[in-house]
């Protein structure tokens, strides 16, 4: 007779600090699983407190609070299948990330995970101390290892748990996306299986945190690293994987491969999914922009009605006498093409009275940035009023470039509460633009076609301050820009490595000096999604007053 395994994967979305709830999503899927027949149920890293937690998972109430629901969910396993789930663990005096294994009524184990990512967003170190390289434990007729999140990263402890007789390794992981991460994952993953000589099944939870996405797209591989099963990315699922012991060694039983779309879809589905959880786990079920005409606000509206539904999407134009007529117009246009309600307020009026109120100060000096901040910071007034009144959040609308450069008013188009396109360059929001007009999916609650209108896409960008206004007035075109940007943030390179690589020394300067002062203002933006291993916020911390330039 064959020895059979079954382990049922929960790729779920939990909230960070919701004990109760997340528990309950253990309890729902616990019952799927015993429904199924299975011998374990599985859930992703941390998840009964959610991931990341930061400093929250410091306050004793709360690890207290974790650990007796654990103990608590324990009852569900004395007939029924095991658990893994993911919760911390207080022991002695020290507090660890640790992988609790419930099964037979009880807390059979509590694996502690033993290497502490400290890199990017991850601050573990701060937070949990470093447990030892745990040895397996058995479940039924199988012996599993469970290296937890970045454990598998490294040969150690895998490698520890298969000698001291782990048969498969069970990771489970709290895996934020940056684009094609999967491959990165995959190649690790499959090193462990080659090493080790045993299938491996790597977990991962899925949804938004913050400004942090966790993209799901878990995995199983057999012995050589070949696929046997992979979940999709981004969406909630609950999946039996099946085992069966073959000449004395454990193979999965094949099922389905979910096959991954390409990165302009996966970044476009992550800052939808980040500002559907980030305002559906802080309450929020409506959404304001201010709608210019421009290409940043159209995306962020198509992003939002997307996430919400066009009924939960206010636009707003809120023109004064330098807003181009193509700009009325495509605000209006795309407003109508999303099917979201849409206002015209025009700030003449109120700029007028706020000229008038300072003018006894300001005098005769002429007209410069502080009559053009005042028009944005307006807008950002108006806006703000709106948010308040009807209880709608806020949303900013910079892309990348502009916030590396601060070309964005603080207190006034930086006014909101998420922007999705933080971590999208100006280049990629143009060619996101064009993916999203081609293409259309289920998950995706806006109207199918060309919801952007092409002139919005067209047209040179222009904040619209000053009569005949264009970006390229004062920064070089996007394509250098960006380009430059890239090098300075996403890959740390010096201003002599951009002057051999074709840059012009003093538009690099340029840009390298306007990155620097623009710090204070990235401090006090509002998070977006991220996208890359370079966002603005955890991934590169830098001080706010520095007087640091490379002379190189």
């Amino acid at each position: 007779m064959t020895d059979k395994f079954r382990l049922t994967l929960a790729q779920l979305n939990p909230i960070v600090g919701a004990i109760d709830a997340n528990a309950d999503m253990v309890r729902t899927a616990h019952a799927e699983a015993k429904a199924a027949d299975a011998d374990m149920i599985a859930f992703p890293e941390l998840f009964l407190i959610g991931y990341q937690p930061q400093d929250l998972v410091m306050k004793p109430a709360l690890v207290n609070a974790a650990m007796a629901k654990a103990e608590e969910l324990a009852a569900l396993t004395v007939d029924g299948p095991a658990i893994g789930v993911g919760a911390p663990y207080a022991y002695g005096d020290e507090l660890y990330n640790g992988y609790w294994i419930l099964a037979e009524g009880r807390v059979k184990q509590v694996l502690r995970k033993h290497h502490l990512p400290n890199y990017n967003v991850f601050d573990e170190k701060r937070l949990f101390a470093e447990g030892p390289v745990e040895g397996p434990y058995a479940i039924n007729l199988l012996r599993l290892g469970s290296p937890i999140c970045e454990d598998a990263w490294h040969e150690d402890v895998a490698e520890a748990q298969v000698e001291s007789g782990a048969e498969i390794l069970l990771v489970p992981n709290g895996s934020p996306y940056y684009r094609n991460k999967f491959n990165t994952r995959l190649t690790h993953m499959v090193s462990r299986v080659i090493e080790n000589d045993v299938p491996l099944v790597y977990l991962n939870m899925v949804g938004g945190q913050d400004d942090q996405v966790f993209d799901g797209g878990s995995f199983v591989l057999n012995r050589h690293g070949k696929p046997a099963h992979i979940l999709p990315v981004f969406d909630e699922c609950v999946r039996q994987v099946d085992f069966e012991k073959l000449d004395g060694r454990w193979v999965a039983i094949e099922g389905e491969i979910t096959h991954h779309p390409e990165e302009w879809e996966q970044d476009y589905r992550a800052m939808v999914e980040s500002l559907r959880d980030y305002l559906g786990k802080t309450g929020f079920k409506k959404v304001v922009l201010g709608l210019s005409g421009g290409i940043d606000s159209a995306i962020v509206a198509t992003i939002a009605t997307d996430a919400l539904g066009a009924e939960n999407v206010h636009c707003v134009m809120l023109p004064s006498e330098y807003t181009s007529q193509g700009s009325l117009d495509d605000a209006k246009d795309i407003a109508t093409r999303l099917g979201c309600r849409y206002d015209f307020v025009p700030i003449s009026e109120g700029r007028d009275a706020i000229t008038n109120t300072l003018s006894p100060i300001f005098g005769d000096l002429p007209f410069d940035v502080t009559e053009e901040n005042i028009q944005s910071r307006l807008r950002g007034l108006l806006l703000m009023a709106m948010s308040n009144k009807f209880g709608s959040m806020l949303l900013t609308t910079g892309n990348k470039s502009e916030v590396a450069v601060g070309y964005c008013t603080i207190y006034g188009d930086m006014n909101g509460g998420f922007n999705p396109i933080k971590d999208l360059y100006k280049t990629r929001v143009f060619e996101q633009c064009r993916w999203r007009n081609a293409n259309h999916r289920p998950w995706m609650k806006g109207p199918e076609g060309e919801v952007i209108p092409v002139s919005i896409i067209d047209k040179p960008p222009s904040a619209e301050l000053r009569p005949d206004q264009k970006d390229e007035d004062s920064l070089p075109p996007y394509e250098v820009l960006d380009a430059i940007l890239e090098g300075l943030v996403d890959r740390d390179e010096s201003v002599a490595d951009l002057v051999a690589a074709g840059f012009d020394r003093a538009t690099v300067k340029k840009i390298e000096h306007l990155l620097y002062i623009s710090e204070y203002k990235r401090f006090q933006s509002a998070p977006g999604t991220r996208l890359t291993q370079r966002a603005f916020w955890l991934d590169r911390r830098y001080p706010i007053v520095n007087r640091w330039r490379d002379h190189s």
